[in-house]
């Protein structure tokens, strides 16, 4: 799938934006700045041409290289589970599509992301500074984060794991907070992972679908 490039932001686009912000916080997102961050991104940018009409449903599309757009549901509760604040230092396992970047920069986050797909990683790199959003793109396996830029006061990983990969969990800082979806290739629990004096406090959410994730630390 080819991106489109037809980034145009019509009144009819905001208005299913809208739509898709009440529809998340109908489902239980409450963080504001989660909230409006989605309610910013041009979702339908991320799109093909064929697909446009499906861009503010609140389900996952194919983006080809066997990776998918997440549903903004899951984008918005591995978010707000993340809680952001604006200058925190962020590090993205996946950068697929560039979706969940894009949302994390307009919460002011700063954001380091990892995409193992070198045909993913070339096409996201050179699509998303055409919509304004520019992290520090890297190419390789986010199964071991990326210990030259560390510490992290948040990372989220965006493909299911079959464990806790202890190369993320070496680069959180004191107090900082993992979202990382763990389990078999179906199905994953959602873990949040809190650094507490050197220490870490897991906490479990959800059932979620991820791809999964591939590498070192992760599937083979």
């Amino acid at each position: 799938m080819a991106f489109t490039q037809m980034i145009e932001d019509n009144y009819k686009q905001r208005g299913l934006r809208n739509k898709l912000v009440k529809k998340l916080r109908e489902k239980g997102i409450s963080d504001e700045l989660v909230l409006t961050s989605i309610g910013n991104v041009p979702r339908h940018a991320f799109f093909d041409a064929a697909l446009l009409n499906h861009a503010y449903e609140d389900k996952a599309f194919p983006i080809g290289e066997g990776q998918t757009i997440s549903q903004p549901y899951t984008v918005a509760f591995q978010t707000e589970k993340l809680q952001i604040k604006p200058g925190d230092k962020v590090l993205e396992i996946g950068t697929g599509s560039g979706y969940q970047a894009a949302v994390l920069l307009e919460m002011g986050a700063k954001v380091y992301t990892i995409e193992y797909n070198r045909k993913l990683f070339e096409r996201t790199r050179e699509f998303l500074p055409q919509l304004g959003y520019n992290p520090y793109f890297f190419y390789g396996d986010g199964s071991k984060g990326i210990p030259a830029k560390a510490p992290y006061d948040k990372i989220i990983v965006t493909a299911g794991a079959p464990v806790v990969p202890s190369a993320l969990t070496d680069q959180l800082a004191e107090n900082g907070i993992l979202i990382i979806p763990v389990g078999d290739r179906e199905k994953q629990k959602m873990l949040r992972i809190t650094k507490r004096n050197g220490k870490l406090i897991q906490e479990e959410f959800d059932n979620f679908a991820f791809v999964p994730l591939l590498g070192d630390q992760g599937w083979k």
